[in-house]
């Protein structure tokens, strides 16, 4: 199908605005191919002539029955404003932080505790596939944990995020996954043993941003490790990227 064509078909697009980033905004005149303008209607009733590029035209949005899936990959059109406006239903509407995308679990953090991380949650998502219920954190630690275990390989699940996005949380949960599924008789205690080494790295490795008086500017690697009954003997610290242009002077010596 011709672009032209979509935009006849699918009456509604994206339009970028400097305060809201995206508005939504209804077709109202057909658009023709090579044409500069494009007729259309926001949401509060605006009616606007909006210049466009013949060859990179507004972002379609997708159809309502698509919005607040939990899987962006099911979204008809995937793009920025798509996204955005996904994630927005899904926590604002329906109080959900946690949406797929693909393998990917993309996480909003609410700054607030939330009933979701519970023993009953995590027995819940013991041994279900991944997909077969809400997304979750625990779903993500469950398909690591089932493949270690099922394919005796090595399984490895990144976190990342930008300043106060909730990852030394997100850690925090998926060890105490491992902890409770796996029996391991320190269930209560691992994840404190582990993040107990947090103020020795964010010593050196935290920094005044914009954003945040105390971001890390760093990251670790740290390995869990199961013994034959996969259950937790452990972990280590293999490596520390410490973000070297933030350190500027040395405010004074640690001592172990």
């Amino acid at each position: 199908m011709a672009l032209a064509e979509l935009y006849t078909q699918y009456n509604r697009v994206w339009i970028p605005d400097s305060e809201e980033v995206w508005r939504s905004a209804e077709i109202t005149k057909d658009y023709k191919a090579g044409d500069h303008l494009l007729h259309v209607q926001l949401e509060d009733g605006t009616e606007l002539d909006y210049p466009v590029d013949p060859v990179a035209l507004p972002p379609l949005r997708n159809p309502d029955i698509l919005v607040g899936e939990n899987d962006l990959t099911a979204l008809s059109y995937l793009h920025e404003p798509a996204v955005l406006h996904n994630l927005k239903v899904r926590f604002v509407e329906s109080k959900l932080i946690y949406t797929y995308s693909g393998i990917i679990l993309v996480a909003m953090n609410p700054y607030k505790q939330l009933p979701i991380y519970g023993d009953a949650i995590i027995h819940a998502y013991s041994g279900q596939n991944m997909g077969d219920m809400d997304p979750h954190i625990f779903a993500v630690a469950e398909e690591a944990y089932k493949q270690m275990a099922r394919n005796n390989k090595n399984q490895s699940i990144i976190v990342s995020g930008e300043s106060g996005a909730g990852k030394t949380v997100s850690a925090r949960y998926t060890m105490r996954y491992f902890a409770t599924v796996s029996k391991s008789s320190s269930n209560v205690h691992v994840e404190d043993k582990v993040l107990a080494s947090n103020p020795i790295t964010e010593a050196v490795g935290n920094a005044k941003t914009t954003r945040n008086d105390n971001s890390s500017r760093f990251g670790k690697y740290t390995e869990i490790s199961f013994d034959q009954s996969y259950q937790i003997t452990g972990a280590n610290m293999r490596t520390y990227l410490l973000e070297k242009s933030r350190v500027v002077f040395q405010v004074g010596k640690i001592k172990f």
